[in-house]
């Protein structure tokens, strides 16, 4: 056969596989079927289960976990040991870890992780649950402040809603401080996701369960808090549980005005108008909502064009601010100002709500404005004015180991527009050094301002 037939035929023949190959490995995706994983519910039971890994927390003692064959419940093989330190000890300051899988596991047919534990002594846990991964830790649940004592105990943490579960790699983890400085330790047995007919009438919340109306603008983003759960146990006591927000379905009834993503972020895109926002867990609906009512766009405050040096700044975006203990105090029980902060367009600014009086302060290390001589604030009243207002602006110092408080009365007779306070700090009645500021005070004199923004509130010279 002439050798050019020969080469054909080869190549016919090698086109041919080829095209057999790729038709064979051609499938329909009706064929194709979702990657499942394991459905094995034990974490310790006598030992690790299958492909657990255990990591500890930075700054915690790495070797506080142990395997304990000596301390067990009802006589089994091993338990966990967790041996808390004390507080100065130069491994780490508290107890922490987690236990994860390299593998996902389908615990979507399980409601509840179960354990055993017990204590040296009657101590707290502040913090034990699952779902944290080392990584995006999606689902994490957790109860705070677990109350254990000196005998073994079952403890319940329900999952809030077991269909998320598919291929979850948190199995455990904790966090557990010294009590008043002291070490002790506590173990754990036989941990394991179950299904349980006793864990019941689930109840969920945002904002604590508060229906809320909040002002807002274009622009305006914030995260929802309050999220959370409530389970009833077996023991008859209601368990309040911390849950992630992925386990919540948010929903706004206007997304023109603001939308909320599945982190619960949300962010006001239009106005003026308002958006009720909402959630739902597993079809349930949460107790709580946040109405948005959205101004439209904002009215920014005045930018500062003072030079940095000649300023000792509190809070603006405008200046480096000192370090800041904190913009509210919630000094009980007699303050009822609450702070519902937001940002606009990288601008911040400081909310304060059901005004009365609030705190902030700036002690570590307090401020010496020796060379200062004025102090400014940038004030927005957001509600229509029911007659003249006054707010008193008190500094508060710490000269000498004693505390002075000096104050300036403010009277304002406009709102909803910015107003720039510049105040000499002559004019504050009985401030008496100003080498260690601590405090600023602001306080409703007249009981009629709702609400405040505050901005740019510096020291200048």
């Amino acid at each position: 056969m002439n050798s050019n037939i020969i080469n054909q035929i080869h190549q016919y023949l090698l086109v041919g596989m080829l095209a057999f190959l790729v038709i064979s490995c051609e499938r329909n995706p009706d064929d194709l079927s979702p990657v499942t994983f394991p459905a094995n519910p034990e974490v310790f039971i006598d030992d690790f289960s299958g492909g657990l890994n255990y990591a500890a927390f930075g700054g915690s003692v790495p070797t506080a976990f142990n395997v304990d064959k000596n301390v067990t419940h009802n006589n089994s093989a091993a338990s966990m040991r967790f041996d808390v330190p004390n507080a100065n000890n130069p491994e780490g300051s508290y107890a922490g870890g987690v236990f994860f899988t390299g593998t996902g596991r389908d615990l979507s047919g399980f409601n509840v992780l179960t354990f055993v534990a017990k204590a040296s002594q009657s101590a707290i846990l502040n913090v034990v649950g699952f779902g944290n991964d080392l990584g995006e830790s999606k689902y994490q649940t957790s109860i705070p402040d677990l109350a254990v004592s000196t005998s073994w105990q079952k403890y319940y943490i329900p999952v809030p809603d077991p269909s998320r579960l598919t291929a979850e790699r948190g199995m455990f983890f904790y966090s557990v401080a010294p009590d008043n400085g002291k070490g002790f330790t506590f173990w754990i047995d036989e941990v394991k996701f179950e299904k349980l007919g006793t864990i019941a009438h689930p109840q969920f919340t945002i904002l604590n369960g508060q229906d809320l109306v909040e002002t807002a603008f274009i622009g305006v983003t914030k995260v929802l808090g309050g999220l959370g759960t409530t389970f009833n146990l077996p023991s008859g006591i209601n368990q309040a549980v911390n849950a992630a927000p992925a386990f919540f379905e948010f929903k706004s009834s206007n997304p023109a005005i603001a939308t909320i993503d599945a982190t619960g972020k949300i962010s006001v895109v239009g106005g003026p108008g308002t958006s009720d926002i909402t959630a739902t867990v597993n079809g349930v609906a949460a107790k709580g909502s946040l109405k948005i009512d959205s101004k439209g766009a904002f009215q920014h405050a005045p930018i500062p064009n003072l030079a940095p040096g000649n300023v000792s700044s509190i809070f603006s975006d405008a200046y480096n601010n000192i370090p800041v203990d904190y913009y509210n105090g919630y000094w009980q029980p007699y303050q009822t100002t609450l702070s519902a902060d937001f940002e606009i367009n990288g601008d911040r600014i400081l909310h304060y709500t059901d005004f009365n009086f609030v705190g902030i302060q700036f002690s570590s290390p307090p401020l010496n404005a020796s060379a200062m001589t004025h102090f400014h604030a940038d004030i927005f009243i957001p509600s229509t004015l029911a007659g003249n207002a006054q707010f008193k602006i008190e500094l508060v110092d710490n000269a000498g180991g004693g505390t002075g408080v000096s104050t300036r009365n403010i009277s304002v007779a406009q709102s909803q527009q910015w107003i720039s306070l510049e105040i000499p700090l002559t004019g504050f009645t009985g401030l008496s050094s100003r080498n260690a500021l601590w405090q600023i005070v602001f306080v409703d004199v007249t009981g009629n301002i709702p609400a405040i923004y505050a901005d740019n509130i510096y020291f200048h010279k």
